[in-house]
């Protein structure tokens, strides 16, 4: 990926000015590569977002496009969840605020990776969020602990990424879900922030947690009150 298509990639990803603020910190910092990562689980249909594809993307390496995907399917958990909390329409107040700012911001991150990896990117799957979307207090649990996944399973690609390009903007990601995962924790009555540093989730962690929440389906059924519409 050269410049050009990189600075397009930033671009695409820069929903609230995270990644222009820290991208020229992030390329004095490349050989740092324990900064961030690009990463989370997917499903068993999916693999946990390996590509079968070994074309690079764009120019990509191989493992590259791996992150690149695992990432992806991460974005789309949480756009979708997000996207369904406001279909749904059973949150109110700062949450509801809360869900179209991130859900936004998650979809721009799906279109953007799909853009980046092209045929190579992985499908979306089937989610259903067992009614976590239909209650304010279920919703807010739901978006702490997968802001707070997330966080770890970026962070945990970090020393994996070839591309110093993708690690630059992958730094900027990262500071994004940490802001995500603050918000959701501050709505949900908990503290921000409890250690000065934070540890990473490896792929092996993360697929054991997101296969325990059984959001991933293939036959998605309605939970709660509501009619979610569900994506995949």
């Amino acid at each position: 990926m050269d410049k050009l298509e990189f600075d397009r990639f930033l671009t695409d990803l820069d929903c609230d000015g995270a990644l222009v603020e820290t991208r020229a910190a992030a390329e004095t910092t490349l050989s740092r590569r324990s900064l961030v990562g690009a990463s989370l689980a997917g499903a068993a249909a999916i693999q946990l977002g390996r590509a079968s594809g070994a074309a690079a993307a764009g120019g990509l390496s191989a493992s590259d496009i791996s992150i690149l995907n695992y990432a992806l399917v991460l974005e789309y958990l949480q756009a979708a969840f997000y996207t369904e909390a406001e279909r749904n329409g059973a949150l109110s107040g700062k949450a509801a605020q809360a869900a179209t700012v991130v859900g936004a911001t998650e979809r721009a991150h799906v279109k953007a990776f799909r853009k980046l990896l092209g045929s190579e990117a992985v499908k979306q799957p089937v989610f259903d969020f067992q009614g976590t979307s239909e209650q304010q207090q279920a919703f807010l649990k739901t978006a702490v602990a997968l802001e707070d996944l997330a966080v770890a399973a970026y962070k945990g690609q970090a020393p994996k990424l070839q591309s110093n390009a993708v690690l630059a903007a992958a730094v900027g990601i990262h500071s994004v879900e940490a802001r995500h995962a603050a918000w959701m924790r501050e709505l949900f009555g908990i503290t921000p922030a409890v250690h000065a540093f934070d540890q990473p989730a490896s792929r092996a962690q993360v697929t054991r947690l997101v296969a325990s929440t059984k959001f991933i389906v293939t036959k998605p059924r309605v939970q709660g009150r509501g009619n979610p519409n569900f994506t995949g």
